[in-house]
């Protein structure tokens, strides 16, 4: 069975920076587009990025474009987030996710889900 499992999420002060993990397994991790997206108190459930297959495609909500980066290792079945720059209003859980079907889709309707990783932006 589709398994996503994040990690890395710690307490970070603001402008500081941090990685965030996701095992994949239980399908075809290089076939998928992967998504990131995160939940936070005061905008809810809200998309952050998008990468292909390939790890040669990426797309980014505004808020974060410039200071994170989606990556991919599709050896190692594991996607990444970097985050840099952040601000109070970064904080949240952050979820890894995909969609059943391998061509990109929108919306936050994604089929499998992690439980997500708490990023805790304070000084």
């Amino acid at each position: 069975q589709v398994q996503l499992v994040e990690s890395g999420g710690v307490l970070v002060q603001p402008g500081g920076s941090l990685t965030l993990s996701c095992a994949a397994s239980g399908f075809t991790f290089s076939d998928y587009w992967m998504y990131w997206v995160r939940q936070t108190p005061g905008k809810g459930l809200e998309w952050v990025s998008t990468i292909n297959h390939l790890g040669d495609r990426r797309y980014y909500h505004d808020s974060v474009k410039d200071r994170f980066t989606i990556s991919r290792d599709n050896a190692k079945n594991t996607l990444l987030l970097d985050m840099n720059f952040l601000k109070s209003e970064d904080a949240g859980v952050y979820f890894c996710a995909k969609f059943e079907t391998l061509q990109l889709n929108s919306g936050l309707d994604m089929d499998y889900w992690g439980k997500g990783t708490r990023v805790t932006v304070s000084s």
